[in-house]
């Protein structure tokens, strides 16, 4: 990558709906190179695609929280989280917890639900999120 593919990079993540045309003059090329380049961005898997971010409050998931899993059966859980629609994150981790999952849900109680139904696949840990912060531009590191 280039630095003019960094900066169409850059761009697009703080506005993917951008214009080519837009984009192209924020870059200093013509609209055939930029389009090229982006088509090769995404061949690349350097872009892996074009997300809207909604906001969990206006989709009735006011609460968020992050559970730690001491997992007695990794797949069991990892296919119910996969299934679970409360379910936003699931990573598998080494450590003394196999997995941390995150979920937005509508209220306290269907997250002590939540924490029920996940009960047998392991010991869960409950982090309720207060506040959060995340990342939105990614800079690639320099080599």
């Amino acid at each position: 990558m280039d630095q003019i593919d960094k900066n169409i990079v850059k761009i697009l993540q703080s506005n993917a709906k951008i214009s080519m045309k837009d984009l192209a003059e924020a870059v200093h090329l013509s609209s055939p190179s930029v389009t090229e380049r982006v088509r090769k961005l995404e061949e690349q898997q350097v872009i892996e695609g074009y997300h809207a971010h909604v906001s969990l409050k206006k989709m009735n998931r006011p609460i968020s929280a992050l559970i730690l899993f001491e997992s007695k059966d990794c797949k069991a859980l990892a296919n119910f989280c996969h299934n679970h629609p409360d379910v936003l994150e699931c990573y598998r981790v080494a450590g003394e917890i196999s997995y941390i999952v995150k979920i937005a849900t509508h209220s306290v109680e269907s997250l002590e639900k939540f924490i029920d139904e996940s009960m047998q696949f392991g010991t869960p840990s409950t982090n309720i999120v207060l506040s959060s912060y995340e990342k939105r531009i990614i800079d690639p590191f320099e080599e």
